[in-house]
């Protein structure tokens, strides 16, 4: 499985950005897709996740109402649509790939990374 991460940039804080997460390879319907990131000098966290079917998805607790994961089956691509930025949301943002149905939060339940794409939210 390949996967290419695009979209990142500078925005001001109450801005929006849009990342997208291209998969290729062998991509099953039971299959989880989730965006992670990390600030620098911290560890890297679970930020949103989804069944590659679009069923199910979840969030952390500092995103819930701002995040939107999205399955897009013209791209093949999972995207999170990022609302209301704030500057603790400045981070180098990951998408991820894992077999299986269950959204897990830990990074070393997933398998398959993309390249970083950071996204700088400035006060």
């Amino acid at each position: 499985v390949q996967l290419q991460a695009s979209g990142g940039g500078l925005v001001q804080a109450g801005e929006s950005l849009r990342l997208s997460c291209v998969a290729s390879g062998r991509v099953f319907s039971s299959s989880i897709m989730a965006w992670f990131r990390q600030a620098p000098g911290k560890e890297r966290e679970f930020v949103a996740g989804i069944q590659w079917s679009g069923r199910r998805s979840a969030y952390t607790d500092s995103v819930k109402g701002r995040f939107t994961i999205s399955r897009d089956n013209d791209k093949n691509s999972v995207d999170l649509e990022m609302n209301g930025l704030k500057p603790p949301d400045t981070a180098v943002y990951f998408c991820a790939f894992r077999e299986g149905s269950l959204i897990l939060t830990r990074p070393s339940d997933y398998l398959y990374w993309g390249q970083g794409t950071q996204v700088t939210v400035s006060s």
